[in-house]
């Protein structure tokens, strides 16, 4: 369906060391549609990137109606810029609106309007290797309302912004502290939606690992304390002898993109892949008599990141000596170029701007 485009008029220099930031800067436009209930979504357009009115008691400030979504474009080797897997995360942000009582969007529709913003902005998309444009959708409850109920009016936007490295580190091996007092979410609450209440509820333990010198937080589950759950904004995985192991996904686990990509691939090469549950206790015993070689996370901002140390309750040990393992070598490897191969890829999951 098309749509009014508004070009700005003071288009904005790409800052120099855009390549170096993550989430610093962002484009010149940005997509919006509004809904009603009644209605449906309606007033579909590309305007100058810029702030935002809302009513004072909307329900995202006031009630956490607020949700978002994200992944990479990737300017590719031959010059074309892809978007990795929009559709999946469009599936996503559908499967968070369900949970918080919000309208679904319509994937087509969205993925059009994202090809046509990215295009727009296409500029922007870095070149550097290990860099990218990050696209955002978030939803937000826009109705003003005092009574504890959905609201009827809705806002939904794309922006972007051009990323480097989520962590300092990079892809070298990060230091993570486990939490059993803090927990990212419970069971039969919404920490498998991408809520923004959730990372809310991240940051204090987020801010006391990294005062302590962590990277990040390991969860825990919030029923026994003992389960790993995700690392950071993470999914997690870990590797016993010649078996991957990860968590599976319930009501309190964020089902990723990325994890689904890394699936996928240790799966194709034919390694023992399973999906249950890891205690801390046989993580931290695992990893001190050799069994446990390496442990890593995996998502969209960091793609795959290994893990060189854990620390559980007072003990610390090194997992792999520091090194990046075999398998989350071939891991970010493998996906790393499915980002910026050129031509088609064998899985259908890039989709071209053009």
């Amino acid at each position: 369906m098309p749509f009014p485009i508004t070009t700005s008029q003071n288009p904005k220099p790409i800052p120099e060391d855009v390549g170096n930031t993550f989430g610093a800067y962002f484009t010149d436009h940005m997509f919006l549609m509004d809904y009603k209930q009644g209605l449906g979504w309606y007033n579909h357009r590309i305007v100058p990137f810029g702030p935002l009115s809302l009513h004072p008691s909307c329900a995202a400030i006031q009630y956490g109606q607020s949700i978002f979504d994200g992944f990479k474009a990737y300017r590719c080797d031959d010059d074309v810029i892809r978007l990795f897997r929009p559709l999946d995360h469009i599936e996503r942000i559908n499967k968070s609106t369900a949970r918080l009582c919000m309208p679904a969007v319509d994937p087509q529709s969205v993925l059009a309007a994202m090809v046509q913003l990215v295009d727009l902005d296409r500029r922007w998309v870095p070149r550097q290797k290990g860099t990218a444009l990050y696209v955002r959708e978030t939803m937000i409850g826009t109705e003003g309302l005092m009574g504890v109920r959905p609201a009827s009016e809705y806002t939904f936007m794309i922006f972007l912004s051009p990323v480097g490295s989520y962590y300092a580190e990079g892809a070298n091996p990060v230091s993570i502290l486990v939490s059993d007092k803090h927990v990212r979410a419970a069971r039969g609450g919404i920490g498998a939606a991408k809520a923004a209440a959730n990372y809310g509820a991240s940051l204090l333990a987020s801010e006391e690992a990294k005062s302590m010198g962590y990277t990040q937080v390991l969860w825990l589950d919030s029923t026994e304390r003992r389960f790993l759950e995700e690392v950071g904004t993470m999914n997690v995985m870990l590797r016993i002898g010649n078996e991957i192991i990860t968590p599976p996904l319930s009501d309190s686990i964020l089902a990723g993109v990325t994890r689904m990509t890394a699936l996928a691939l240790l799966r194709k090469w034919g390694l023992q892949v399973s999906e249950r549950p890891i205690d801390i206790n046989d993580v931290m015993t695992g990893i001190g008599n050799g069994t446990i070689e390496e442990i890593w996370g995996v998502g969209t901002a960091a793609v795959v990141s290994p893990i060189g140390q854990l620390t559980y309750r007072g003990q610390t040990l090194e997992v792999g000596a520091r090194r990046i393992g075999k398998v989350t070598a071939r891991l970010h490897a493998a996906i790393t170029s499915l980002h910026t191969q050129p031509g088609k890829d064998p899985y259908g999951w890039r989709v071209d701007v053009i």
